[in-house]
């Protein structure tokens, strides 16, 4: 197993360690929580454990059901996985199935209603910027991906979605949203990478529409605890 030295990176929602291979980090997932480019600040107890366990589990499944290729190798323990180590594609992939967050209120459309089919977005990650959205064009100007990265994230991404929309389907949640991340292995192979998780993806139970994710953190909702925990629960039995 890899052994952990220096820390390398901490951000919003995860620590990420060198190892003593230097093609694999290990990830360590954290209880805290941030919305609003950081405005807003707090703690979601259990958060770490429900993102790392569901992201490990759901990686794994992409992998050998989907063919997707992740950055996922292997659990160590509740908040702890190893993974490979990746330059990561300096874009956030969003997929909608049904608008709900900012998409409603951009283009005026209500939350809630299903999308006659699923809409991609990129977003050029920069915190300072407000992670402004971006098209392929501003992407291949700027040097940030190529057109041929483009088309195996744009690929992957829609069959990413496709596997966890039934997935989730299964377990009564509706797959409303969800942000993702690709890297670059050493080689330039694109891979999947940071998570999927409540903190990343909108969930809402697909009879009750009740929410199941971060949005209850983002809107003062409440039972955020709560949220995280039911979805542990159906992804875990």
């Amino acid at each position: 197993m890899a052994v952990k030295t220096e820390q390398l990176y901490e951000g919003k929602a995860k620590k990420v360690f060198a190892t003593d291979d230097p093609a694999l980090c290990i990830v360590s997932y954290k209880d805290d929580a941030t919305a609003f480019d950081g405005l807003k600040k707090g703690s979601i107890s259990g958060k770490g454990v429900v993102n790392n366990r569901m992201s490990n589990y759901l990686m794994k499944k992409l992998e050998e059901e989907a063919g997707i290729p992740t950055h996922f190798v292997e659990e160590i323990n509740d908040r702890e996985a190893v993974v490979k180590k990746v330059s990561i594609v300096p874009l956030e992939v969003i997929v909608r199935n049904i608008a709900a967050g900012s998409f409603s209120k951009r283009f005026g459309v209500e939350e809630g209603t299903v999308l006659l089919c699923p809409t991609l977005e990129f977003c050029y990650k920069d915190d300072n910027l407000h992670d402004p959205m971006v098209n392929d064009y501003h992407i291949i100007a700027c040097g940030w991906a190529t057109r041929e990265d483009l088309d195996i994230i744009t690929d992957y991404t829609f069959r990413i979605n496709e596997y966890l929309k039934n997935y989730f389907k299964g377990i009564g949640v509706d797959l409303v949203d969800f942000k993702i991340e690709f890297g670059k292995t050493p080689d330039g192979k694109i891979i999947l990478a940071d998570e999927i998780s409540p903190d990343t993806c909108r969930f809402w139970d697909s009879k009750t529409h009740e929410k199941l994710d971060k949005d209850r953190f983002r809107r003062d909702l409440g039972n955020v605890e709560g949220a995280y925990a039911e979805m542990m629960k159906r992804v875990f039995g």
